[in-house]
C-alpha cells in the first residue's frame, strides 16, 4: 500500500451505479505491458492445467474454469491490492477483508460457430449455500468480485460476461416460458483488455457464448468479510514471507487464530491501520 491507492477512490457516480446496478467498470485499469504479462501467465497455466481437465472430459471448446489460480504463478499477486482497484473494493466492503476466492476462466471458440447457438445463459449468484442459507430479501451483500478482462471483449459474440441490472436486490429470477430465452434485461458487458469489472455477489450474472475466432481470457478475484470461510485452498503460503502487512491480511493471515477473525485487533487487521494513517479515522467508523 502506498499514496497512489489514495488516487483511485470510489467515486460517487461508482459508488451509484453499484448500489443501483451490482456492477461499474474502471475503464483502462491495467496497462498494455500488465496485460501481456498476464496473457503470458495465462497461457503458461492452460498449458499445465488444461490436459488434466481433459482428462476428466474437458473437450477443446469448453471453458476451462480453474479455482485457486493466484497461487499459481506470481505474475497474478499484484492484482489483489492494485492501486486502480483496490481502494475502490475498500470503500465498498471496509477494512475487515480478504482475498476469498479466485478463478481464471479461458472460453475458446465454439468448434461449430455456424451450427445454432441459442440457448439459455447459466444465470446465477455467487456463492452457492450462501444463497439458501441466509433467509433475508435481499440478502447481504458480503462480498464482491473483481473481474479483470485480459483480452478483448468489446464487441458481442466473445463470450461476453452477461449481467442482469439491478438484480441484486432480487433473491429469485423469473425466466421466459420460452426455455431457450434469456430474462428480460439480459446485457453483455462490453470491455476492452485491460479493464476490469466490480460487481456485487448478489448479481444475477452469467457468461456469455463464444462465437468468435478469440479465445476469451479473463480473471476473477474475490473479496469477501474475513469471517468467511474462503471457497478456494488459497494456496498462498509461500508468498507470505515477501509480503507487507496488509497483503498477508489480504492472503488469510491472523495472528490471533481464529478468534482474529471474528473479533480483529488492530495486528489482525493492517489494512485499518493503513487506513487510519493515511486517509483519517473517518475511515475507518464501522
Amino acid at each position: 500500500m502506498d499514496d497512489r491507492h489514495r488516487q483511485h477512490r470510489l467515486t460517487e457516480s461508482e459508488r451509484d451505479q453499484f448500489e443501483r446496478d451490482g456492477f461499474f467498470i474502471v475503464r483502462n485499469a491495467l496497462g498494455e505491458e500488465t496485460v501481456e504479462n498476464l496473457v503470458d501467465a495465462a497461457d503458461r497455466l492452460v498449458a499445465r492445467e488444461r490436459p488434466m481437465y481433459e482428462k476428466r472430459g474437458l473437450k477443446p471448446h469448453h471453458s476451462l474454469n480453474v479455482l485457486d489460480f493466484i497461487g499459481k504463478d506470481r505474475t497474478f499477486l499484484p492484482l489483489i491490492d492494485l492501486p486502480e482497484t483496490f481502494m475502490k473494493v475498500v470503500d465498498i466492503l471496509g477494512w475487515h477483508i480478504q482475498l476469498y476466492h479466485s478463478h481464471i476462466i479461458i472460453t475458446p471458440p465454439l468448434l461449430d460457430r455456424d451450427g445454432p447457438v441459442r440457448r439459455r445463459l447459466g444465470w446465477h449468484q455467487d456463492s452457492g449455500r450462501l444463497n439458501q442459507d441466509i433467509e433475508t430479501e435481499p440478502r447481504p451483500r458480503i462480498s464482491l468480485k473483481v473481474g479483470f478482462f485480459i483480452t478483448d471483449v468489446s464487441v458481442e459474440g466473445r463470450g461476453n460476461f452477461h449481467v442482469l441490472p439491478g438484480s441484486h436486490l432480487k433473491n429469485r429470477l423469473e425466466y421466459p416460458q420460452d426455455s431457450e430465452a434469456n430474462p428480460d434485461g439480459a446485457t453483455p458487458v462490453l470491455v476492452n483488455a485491460g479493464d476490469a469489472v466490480f460487481f456485487d455477489r448478489r448479481l444475477w450474472h452469467a457468461a456469455g457464448i463464444n462465437t468468435s475466432e478469440f479465445t476469451r481470457k479473463a480473471l476473477f478475484y474475490g473479496y469477501s468479510y474475513r469471517w468467511l470461510k474462503p471457497r478456494d485452498n488459497m494456496t498462498v503460503g509461500h508468498y507470505m514471507a515477501g509480503a507487507d502487512d496488509v497483503r498477508k491480511q489480504l492472503l488469510g493471515a491472523s495472528p490471533n487464530g481464529g478468534f482474529g477473525f471474528t473479533s480483529p485487533t488492530d495486528e489482525d487487521v493492517p489494512l485499518k491501520v493503513w487506513l487510519s494513517e493515511h486517509i483519517g479515522p473517518e475511515a475507518v467508523v464501522r
